[in-house]
């Protein structure tokens, strides 16, 4: 059953809806956020060890902001199907001398990938300013409490399963409408918990126990999800529906994901997570220019 729309709370500046995210406050705009993805993992499906050394990820994350990231989303377990899970300390090893690096060398916003509410806990502390969450919250009962004390941006991600079992035989009477009363259950239990509307983004999780066809059916129907009045994010970047969709390869799929963020921007999503963040920017950028034009 769907649940009914919420009314959205979004401040606003002028015309531009902001997300409130601690100490900082993103605003919104005509084209989509980028938010360039920085993973400090060996396995990740698509960048797997290229950013697991401490110099690696930092130069990494500056070169994203240089090319024009809103966001980083820097993660230390991977999330790929199968993947295995990792040890807190492992993570924060990974992940918490990244965040300090690049905080102090940019202004531009950190997000921290995590289940695990130390993580989050201490990324914030590093200079993290939104919380990540690929289990929408359920994972680690602390996490809750942990985005009310620090006012961190919360991004409420979708899964069905674990990443360990979610691709093994994913189900839904409507892949659409069964995500959006997932997404009702979670936004009222974050509101009740005193968390405002203001601070919460919703991603229906592309991928994350749904085939190419559930995948397809929820880049088609993104207005369905912002009936509910919250920010829209998407994370679609070289994953393997682009493989059954275009028969391309993961070092292939830079076209097909462009392809998609130029769709996804008719459709007004607020943010993208992406790992070719100038492509993507100037692709975004030609196309506003020329459909702002259309009569």
């Amino acid at each position: 059953m769907n649940s009914p729309p919420l009314e959205s709370s979004t401040e606003k500046t002028g015309s531009l809806p902001v997300w409130k995210c601690g100490s900082k406050s993103i605003p919104f705009s005509r084209l989509p956020l980028l938010m360039g993805i920085l993973n400090v993992t060996p396995d990740s499906f698509s960048d797997g060890g290229e950013a697991i050394e401490l110099d690696s990820a930092v130069k990494k994350g500056l070169q994203l902001v240089q090319e024009g990231a809103d966001i980083l989303d820097v993660g230390g377990e991977s999330t790929r199907p199968g993947a295995e899970s990792v040890s807190l300390d492992e993570e924060l090893r990974r992940v918490i001398p990244a965040i300090k690096a690049l905080s102090a060398q940019t202004q531009v916003p950190i997000s921290i990938d995590t289940t695990k509410a130390e993580v989050a806990r201490q990324a914030i502390q590093a200079g993290a300013t939104i919380i990540n969450d690929i289990s929408g919250f359920t994972f680690d009962q602390d996490m809750i409490p942990l985005a009310l004390e620090t006012r961190a941006g919360l991004i409420c991600m979708h899964i069905q399963g674990t990443p360990q079992t979610m691709q093994k035989n994913p189900e839904y009477q409507n892949v659409v409408t069964d995500i959006k009363a997932w997404f009702g259950e979670r936004l009222q239990i974050l509101l009740e918990a005193g968390i405002e509307q203001d601070r919460i983004v919703l991603d229906p999780g592309l991928g994350f126990g749904k085939n190419a066809e559930h995948n397809l059916d929820i880049l088609s129907n993104i207005r369905d999800f912002k009936e509910l009045g919250f920010p829209v994010l998407i994370g679609h970047s070289r994953k393997r529906f682009l493989s059954k969709l275009l028969n391309r390869s993961v070092e292939e799929r830079l076209a097909g994901t462009i392809g998609v963020s130029l769709a996804l921007a008719e459709q007004s999503v607020d943010i993208l997570r992406i790992h070719d963040v100038a492509a993507n920017r100037d692709a975004l950028s030609a196309w506003d220019a020329i459909s702002q034009r259309v009569p």
